[in-house]
């Protein structure tokens, strides 16, 4: 089993930044791929950015992209999301997700195997 814990989440106004960690454990050798996601209350989890060790390739969701920044340290197999220039729609629960390898970046929740707990993000205007 893998377990991933987030942290990093808060309040903060339109314009602010954060940055969300997630920290792997266990049988993470497998684990090739690293995501974030964000579920809206009321609304479906959302694809923001994902990671691979394997390419250290990274890739974004339109609605993020230019403004978040997925990183990641192998020494602490933690991944990281810098968020910039939050705006009041990025408020959302946000999730870390793991899976093993794909060819193709998996955007789907269903595609991952291994989730964290959720960190909430509460963006003020």
């Amino acid at each position: 089993q893998v377990q991933l814990v987030e942290s990093g989440g808060g309040l903060v106004q339109a314009g602010d930044s954060l940055r969300l960690s997630c920290a792997a454990s266990g049988r993470t050798f497998n684990i090739d791929i690293m995501a974030w996601f964000r579920q809206p209350p009321g609304k479906e989890r959302e694809f923001v950015a994902a990671f691979t060790w394997s390419g250290f390739n990274t890739y974004y969701g339109d609605s993020v992209e230019g403004r978040f920044t997925i990183s990641a340290d192998n020494a602490k197999n933690a991944v990281y999301l810098q968020m910039n220039n939050l705006k009041p729609g990025d408020m959302a629960v946000y999730y870390c997700a793991a899976r093993s390898y794909s060819s193709t970046w998996p955007t789907q929740p269903q595609l991952y195997d291994y989730w964290g707990q959720g960190t909430q993000v509460t963006v003020s205007s």
